[in-house]
């Protein structure tokens, strides 16, 4: 799980100064998400509570919450070091894209129809939604095991990210770190659930915000300028400073659009519009959340892409191979070991850290409420009492902590690969039949199932026919057709009705 595990090297090159800030700082960050977890703890008194904050949830609360949900430790790591150094300064485009339709788009065209919808229908999970809304309770299993497949190695990978962090920036083993990082998300989650992933998402997103504007200054202060920086990046190579990068306009576009139009399908982001409060909180968490996006994925993108400029074979060994191309896990930390004084790697510690932790709980709390709500009550006692209901949700929060970890434990290189196809498999499920289903009163159920199976059929036998590298377009090819299939449906309906 390099993509987000090689941070660590920004934290082992620190001073001992540094490495007590450090010790100190996440100490801290430990009780304040020890003492929201018994303040969630107490505030739970339902199931509905400990699934979606009982439905009160404000913007605030729900803005951050989808937006560290949204941009995970990957974004830092992974995506802006590999993408910026090929794509350059056209990779902002990416940014633009997931600001504008994924979180932008999202926040108008659904939040309040998610939750007009869902209250009607009264559902709580998106399994339960596509079962009420096309009466079938194959796609309501379907769409369970779908969730449960693709998210537990995604959790998993994450619990890798996080235990390798601590794990060299402590010098702790490896094991004892994930138990910790198990126990600690345990904690608030199983405690809480929603009201406490709520309330210390505004957190993370305040860690998140304060550490991407630390980032932001000192990239362009170590490159002297933004038209500097431009300058320098002509220089290695024009198209790194033009509207599109070396790779072309196909790769960049397959990008934007999984990254972008994904964020309509994901579970763990949709559910957050079944706890908003109302029409109001939409309207302020519309605004909110595109910002925040705005500001993190730019500062990722624009400093991923300053990685030509200030890492060399030279300076930086460990971001290049031995045949001297970029080694892309390691681009960024080492980039922020460049620019990042080491008074303040305590702040991008709790920034990847905030990161991680956020999409930690997102994903724990939409795989627990498929095995509760969908499975046991949707299949097994559909007379479970509430408080049968919460218990029950607190126990598959927990047994899905510790077989994530379990996965982790075992370090599976498999992991990274699934990580990779995660994102687009689940929008390949779900993206057809949920967005129609919401838009369009006309989508059939017969087209919606369809259109899941065809969609993650396509995307996964053009993964392995292309292969890894081409990820972002067999995502994108899948989530056309999860598109195209209901769309199609309705067409020839309305032509064998004009025929008839």
């Amino acid at each position: 799980m390099n993509r987000v595990t090689d941070i660590c090297r920004l934290i082992t090159v620190t001073t001992g100064e540094s490495m007590l800030a450090n010790y100190i700082a996440v100490g801290a960050y430990a009780v304040l998400v020890i003492v929201i977890g018994v303040v969630g703890l107490k505030r739970t008194r339902s199931f509905d509570d400990f699934l979606l904050g009982g439905g009160k949830v404000g913007p605030w609360m729900t803005a951050f919450s989808y937006g560290t949900a949204y941009f995970s430790a990957v974004l830092f790591i992974g995506f802006a070091g590999k993408l910026g150094w090929n794509f350059g300064m056209s990779s902002l485009w990416i940014a633009v894209g997931n600001s504008i339709l994924g979180v932008l788009g999202v926040w108008l065209l659904l939040g309040s129809r998610i939750r007009e919808a869902t209250h009607r229908l009264n559902v709580k999970t998106i399994p339960e939604y596509l079962d009420a809304r096309y009466d079938s309770s194959f796609l309501k299993g379907y769409a369970a095991v779908a969730i449960f497949v693709f998210l537990i190695p995604y959790t998993a990978a994450v619990f890798m990210g996080l235990s390798y962090l601590f794990e060299t920036s402590f010098n702790l083993p490896y094991t004892w770190v994930l138990l910790f990082m198990g126990v600690f998300t345990g904690i608030y989650m199983v405690m809480g659930g929603y009201k406490s992933m709520a309330m210390i998402d505004v957190v993370f997103g305040m860690i998140m915000t304060v550490g991407v504007i630390v980032l932001l200054w000192f990239t362009i202060s170590k490159g002297g300028g933004i038209p500097n920086i431009l300058s320098g990046l002509r220089n290695i190579e024009p198209k790194l400073a033009g509207p599109i990068g070396p790779p072309g306009i196909v790769p960049l576009l397959s990008l934007i659009f999984l990254t972008s139009v994904a964020p309509f399908a994901m579970p763990q982001l949709l559910m957050k519009f079944y706890a908003i409060r109302d029409r109001k909180a939409v309207r302020i968490g519309t605004i909110a959340s595109t910002v925040f996006a705005l500001l993190v994925t730019a500062t990722a993108y624009f400093t991923g892409a300053t990685t030509r400029l200030f890492l060399t074979p030279s300076n930086a060994p460990q971001a290049f191979t031995a045949a001297g191309g970029p080694n892309y896990d390691s681009l960024m930390p080492e980039l922020l070991t460049t620019v990042i004084p080491g008074a303040l790697s305590v702040v991008i510690l709790l920034l990847v850290l905030s990161a991680s932790m956020s999409t930690l709980a997102s994903l724990v709390l939409v795989s627990s409420s498929t095995l509760t709500k969908d499975f046991y009550h949707g299949f097994i006692n559909k007379n479970a009492t509430d408080g049968r209901l919460t218990s029950l949700g607190r126990l598959s929060s927990a047994f899905f902590i510790l077989l994530s970890m379990v996965l982790a434990w075992q370090k599976p290189a498999v992991i990274v690969t699934i990580l990779s196809v995660s994102w687009g498999a689940m929008a390949s499920v779900f993206l057809g039949p949920f967005l129609w289903g919401i838009l369009s009163s006309h989508t059939k159920g017969t087209w919606a199932t369809a259109a899941s199976i065809l969609g993650l059929g396509t995307c996964i036998a053009f993964f392995f026919i292309w292969g890894p590298s081409k990820v972002p377009q067999a995502a994108s090819l899948g989530m056309l057709v999860s598109l195209g299939v209901p769309a199609i449906g309705q067409i020839s309906a309305r032509m064998h009705k004009k025929t008839a």
